[in-house]
């Protein structure tokens, strides 16, 4: 994938993660920038009938576990965006699945070992912004709210993006 195009999607990916913490919601514009953004990418490759293909299928999938109540409308258009990013080979696109499932997964853990700990928010309005932020996160907790699965799908598709990306401490000094 193009640079500057990979570094704009993990820009609005993790804008979109940010969000969906803060208020549970991903702004309908985000995805279809990003569906934009992996047709450019697809151009680029010259696969975007097969790339099209997969979001077909993904999101035939994901509106089903929509239809079941297992997930948010936004984190089903959110995810198939995010799959055209990938490039629709086999394997890219089920490492990105595994990525996205895996952050998930310790998503929900983390949110679990949270509920047990943390204490249910007092009733208080003064606060900064973080404070208030916190609050609410809270009482998300305390209730078992729905998770931020834009977090998940974030990471996935970050990691997916950029699969050789990693910090070598070596070079640094």
């Amino acid at each position: 994938m193009n640079a500057v195009l990979g570094i704009t999607a993990a820009g609005l990916l993790a804008y979109a993660a940010l969000h969906d913490l803060a208020v549970r919601t991903v702004p309908n514009w985000l995805p279809a920038v990003l569906l934009l953004l992996g047709i450019i990418a697809r151009l680029l490759g010259h696969d975007l009938l097969p790339g099209l293909l997969v979001v077909v299928i993904a999101f035939a999938a994901l509106f089903g576990i929509w239809a079941a109540g297992a997930m948010g409308g936004g984190d089903v258009k959110l995810w198939a965006a995010a799959v055209l990013l990938v490039s629709p080979g086999w394997q890219p696109q089920f490492a990105f699945f595994v990525d996205v499932v895996l952050a998930g997964g310790l998503l929900a853990v983390v949110y679990l070992g949270l509920s047990l700990v943390v204490p249910r928010p007092r009733a208080a309005r003064q606060g900064g912004r973080l404070r208030r932020f916190l609050r609410v996160e809270q009482w998300r907790i305390a209730r078992r709210g729905p998770l931020p699965y834009a977090c998940a799908i974030a990471a996935g598709a970050i990691t997916a993006l950029f699969p050789h990306a990693h910090l070598n401490l070596a070079n640094l000094g």
